[in-house]
């Protein structure tokens, strides 16, 4: 199986296009709506949580994991990769290439989780591909629990997020990257803030793509993995919003499983 793993529902962006890319394979899903939001936690907590998470999806099938949450991406990589031998794939290295490759005037924004910006992964990665870029990045802190309370259309979240993107406006970013997986969720709510001339990057597609080119290089893997049965999603404290949520990200009724 394809493992997945989030601090929520956001990472549900990422199975969606997994599911949409590589049909043909079963996943399992992890969103740890307990402890939600990760960006607010310290790294060795994010670490912690990131490894408690993987061996979860270890111990349910999964021969790869995804790290659906750029918080425990920024931090928890290579922790991950240290202490399981399985392909271990992240949603921060497709989403840079793709802002890189797109960017005309080399002005990037990002916007992510304090945890996120705070590691400076997305400008190392940026300026290490493209010399000359000017990245700006702007933590939006309050926008995790928005989306996992449901409040998409809210008076109170458009407020919010027209103050968070007035500086990258401002500073006139031709690409904005979407440095949280539950930022697609308000996409709409965000181009028309930051101004319909900005491309927005979403990392979701982008990995899935990068997951199948790994498995056509590499039948063997792909061999291992399970391809009957169903889609298995996973949570570590079930809401209404979240159910709500999962079913308008994936267009149908997905069942949550609580676990401990």
């Amino acid at each position: 199986m394809i493992g997945v793993f989030d601090s929520g529902v956001g990472g549900m962006t990422v199975a969606r296009a997994i599911e949409q890319v590589l049909p043909e394979y079963r996943l399992v899903y992890f969103g740890d709506l307990a402890r939600t939001p990760y960006g607010s936690k310290s790294p060795q907590a994010i670490c912690r949580y990131s490894l408690e998470n993987s061996e979860f999806l270890l111990k349910k099938g999964a021969r790869i994991i995804v790290i659906a949450c750029n918080s425990a991406a920024s931090v928890a990589t290579e922790e991950i990769r240290r202490h399981f031998p399985v392909p271990v794939f992240e949603v921060i290295t497709p989403a840079v290439d793709a802002a890189v490759n797109g960017s005309i005037s080399g002005r990037i924004g990002v916007i992510g989780t304090r945890a996120t910006v705070g590691s400076g992964i997305y400008e190392q990665l940026i300026r290490a591909r493209r010399g000359d870029a000017a990245v700006f990045s702007q933590p939006c802190p309050l926008l995790v629990p928005l989306v996992e309370e449901g409040w998409l259309q809210r008076r109170e979240t458009k407020m919010i997020l027209r103050r968070y993107l007035a500086p990258l406006r401002d500073h006139q970013v031709d690409t904005l990257v979407l440095g949280c997986t539950h930022y697609p969720i308000l996409k709409e709510l965000i181009r028309r803030r930051v101004g319909k001339k900005t491309a927005i990057v979403d990392s979701s597609a982008a990995v899935a793509r990068a997951i199948r080119s790994h498995l056509d290089a590499d039948p063997a893997l792909a061999a291992t993995l399970q391809r009957d049965g169903e889609n298995c999603y996973y949570v570590s404290d079930v809401t209404p919003a979240a159910s709500q949520i999962a079913s308008m990200i994936f267009g149908r009724s997905v069942p949550l499983q609580k676990v401990d």
